[in-house]
């Protein structure tokens, strides 16, 4: 059996590492360990969690200059995390055939720690949010191959020095299922994403509140809730008590955004899988978050048109929804802007060959 580690530092990037190791597990005799540098992890039994973690308040999203959610990392104990991870790679030396960084480039640093042979994943950047910088291009220079989401950040990149190749997008990969969810009777179907960290339960609420103004004026509109793999459902309960009903879908994304109108979401890569889909996506612009709105921003860069920011009240979002709703030519702009930003299928399957390739190679 041939042992290779992933490393991610996000929670969107664990599901992307499981869909990549499922993929290099059909290849061949491999054990596929994950070491999760944010959150308490999310293993199954085939890709089997390993090395310390902890849920930090920030859920990772420390970057861009996010003070306060550093300090809030910081109280919370991520120095003391920190160096027990520090501590866990350093002893993982020698045990790998290979290392997969899924990420940014703070995940492709804990695997030269291990080091065992580097492939890097990134997920995070791209040309139309922010480039790579020079340090980043430094540390990307350690890896043996480097895989990026689309073609215009590789070619950045190859200008650069590095040798990064877009096989395509792993998001996209992720939604590849022939379940479906069964929608209520309704023409307009509203797929809500309020992602996966702690703020989920929160934002879910306030989401609740602009579908159930949105019914007023469109009444042929119907809801489903998605929720995240590791958030507690019963946490979920004064979401759905009120109307009209909601209801929840906990099984693979695509299946519900399959059939889905609009996707309304707080996510991140919940959102971006929307967009690929050809879903316009809606996100809210509630006060109480604009300590991620950095993130937002980030969001917004890199989907362009495909993702409409609507004001915070929940009558005003409403509002700009049922506008979105009766404005076919726009959501068809939307629709065709996401599919072109998130790139194509088929990602996966060519990063598991790779990894494949130098796991196997005598090094």
């Amino acid at each position: 059996m041939t042992r290779v580690l992933f490393i991610t530092n996000g929670h969107g990037e664990v599901s992307i590492a499981e869909r990549i190791a499922s993929e290099l597990r059909a290849l061949g005799s491999f054990v596929t360990d994950h070491f999760p540098l944010v959150g308490p992890g999310h293993g199954a039994s085939d890709f089997t969690d390993v090395g310390p973690r902890s849920a930090m308040p920030s859920g990772g999203l420390i970057a861009m200059g996010n003070v306060r959610a550093f300090a809030a990392d910081l109280r919370a104990g991520f120095l003391r995390l920190l160096g027990s991870q520090i501590t866990f790679a350093s002893r993982a030396r020698g045990r790998y055939a290979a290392v997969v960084a899924v990420g940014d480039v703070y995940a492709l640093l804990f695997a030269r720690i291990v080091c065992g042979p580097a492939l890097f994943v990134g997920t995070a950047k791209s040309v139309f949010v922010a480039p790579y910088g020079p340090g980043e291009r430094l540390v990307l220079r350690c890896a043996r191959r480097v895989f990026v989401r689309d073609r215009a950040t590789a070619a950045a990149l190859q200008q650069s020095g590095v040798p990064a190749e877009a096989p395509g997008n792993v998001i996209v990969d992720l939604l590849a299922t022939d379940a479906r969810v069964q929608w209520p009777a309704a023409t307009e179907r509203i797929a809500l994403l309020p992602g996966s960290r702690e703020r989920a339960y929160s934002d879910a609420q306030l989401l609740a509140d602009v579908v159930r103004r949105l019914a007023r004026q469109v009444p042929s509109c119907a809801a489903v809730l998605s929720i995240a793999p590791g958030l507690d459902p019963t946490r979920f309960a004064p979401v759905l008590a009120g109307q009209p009903p909601i209801a929840v879908w906990r099984g693979d994304l695509g299946a519900l955004l399959a059939n889905a109108t609009l996707a309304l979401g707080q996510a991140g890569t919940a959102n971006e899988a929307a967009a690929a889909c050809g879903i316009p996506v809606v996100a809210v612009d509630f006060d109480g978050a604009r300590k991620s709105a950095w993130y937002r921003m980030r969001q917004t860069r890199l989907l362009g048109d495909a993702l409409a920011v609507v004001p915070g009240h929940p009558q005003q979002a409403a509002d700009a929804v049922a506008a979105l709703l009766a404005d076919q030519p726009r959501r068809e702009h939307m629709a065709r802007v996401g599919r072109e930003r998130m790139g194509a299928a088929g990602g996966a399957a060519a990063i598991a060959r790779a990894i494949a390739t130098l796991a196997s190679s005598p090094q």
